[in-house]
């Protein structure tokens, strides 16, 4: 257990929401910041970006994973185009927390530490390509912030070895389950493998998505996550590689409902009795009960045929009409008139 902002993280608690833009502004600062108020307006929890600084993370001749669009010759460029000044990423920080939402963005590279320490987070997220950067875990554990870690493209191997390396600072740590595809189809998000996490490393569970829906997000929460990541979207007609694997902002208000939803149902287990006493009312509107149906006469012998069960449920129920055959009734009682029990001998 930890706190992020004043927001505690672990069993327990609530599920933190986070917004992840990470390039989806596409080198725009105005972009940035719009993201910051759509994803508040969500009531999302936190928004988390990327922190990349061109020379000290890429070689000039890197290649494009995916080549994307006719701007940039090569990834070197596109990273390149991706960096704010520090002033910038000064105001995109207090834009967030204006916004009350926690600020999160993930370096990738000892500068990009450096930059952020300046600018202020509250917690360092690593992304799955990062986890053998030991370099930056050194760095960051100085700070003593929680590490959120993501492990898309890791073996358990290299996994225990980053949380051992981490737990050894006796920093507080998040692994997320992630899968490095975008989008990831069903069969390779991988919830199977959130309480094996918990398990290995006794630490809080998270869930950085890439399947581009809601639905991943809402299974996990059933299991009991402590954050999810969801990247985000203004719409899906935008321009950018990560567009296939975002949900829009209308999705991750619902997705944010749908998790307080489940949320609420796991904290209050229900007692099918006292349900049912509650339900007294109800269940006085929607049962049935013994009627006549037809005219019957003063010391009638009861037979099936005599009998019919109708709304509402105030008098014999339903389920005794069987019970009712045989007896005789001690007065006259019209068609669909209630039978009482003092009605028989």
């Amino acid at each position: 257990m930890f706190e992020i902002n004043g927001h505690r993280v672990g069993k327990g608690e609530k599920c933190l929401v986070i917004g992840e833009v990470a390039q989806a502004h596409d080198g725009s600062l105005g972009m940035a910041h719009a993201f910051i108020d759509a994803i508040a307006d969500t009531n999302a929890d936190g928004v988390k970006f990327q922190t990349h600084i061109a020379h000290a993370e890429s070689t000039p001749d890197e290649p494009f994973r995916v080549r994307f669009g006719q701007q940039d010759v090569t990834r070197y460029d596109y990273w390149k185009r991706m960096e704010f000044t520090e002033e910038g990423w000064h105001g995109l920080a207090r834009h967030a927390r204006e916004r009350g939402l926690i600020f999160l963005s993930s370096p990738f590279s000892l500068e990009a530490v450096e930059l952020l320490i300046r600018v202020g987070v509250p917690a360092w997220k690593i992304a799955s390509g990062e986890v053998g950067s030991v370099p930056m875990f050194e760095r960051i554990a100085e700070t003593r912030l929680p590490v959120l870690l993501s492990t898309g493209m890791s073996p358990w191997s290299e996994i225990d070895k980053a949380v051992q390396r981490i737990k050894e600072h006796d920093l507080p740590v998040l692994v997320f389950q992630c899968t490095t595809a975008y989008p990831c189809p069903p069969e390779k998000v991988g919830l199977n493998l959130l309480e094996e996490i918990r398990r290995r490393y006794d630490c809080p569970i998270g869930l950085s998505d890439h399947s581009g829906t809601i639905y991943a997000g809402l299974a996990a929460a059933t299991i009991g996550i402590d954050m999810l990541e969801v990247h985000v979207t203004l719409s899906r007609e935008m321009f950018g590689p990560d567009v296939p694997a975002s949900v829009t902002t209308e999705e991750l208000r619902q997705l944010v409902e749908g998790v307080r939803f489940i949320e609420v149902t796991q904290a209050n287990p229900v007692d099918k009795d006292v349900m049912a006493k509650e339900m007294e009312p109800l269940r006085q509107a929607f049962f049935k009960s013994v009627v006549a149906s037809t005219d019957l006469s003063e010391g009638t012998i009861l037979e099936l045929h005599h009998l019919a069960i109708k709304k509402p449920g105030t008098g014999i129920p339903a389920e005794m009409l069987g019970s009712l055959v045989g007896r005789r009734l001690c007065r006259k009682i019209k068609k669909d008139e209630f039978i009482q029990e003092e009605d028989l001998a």
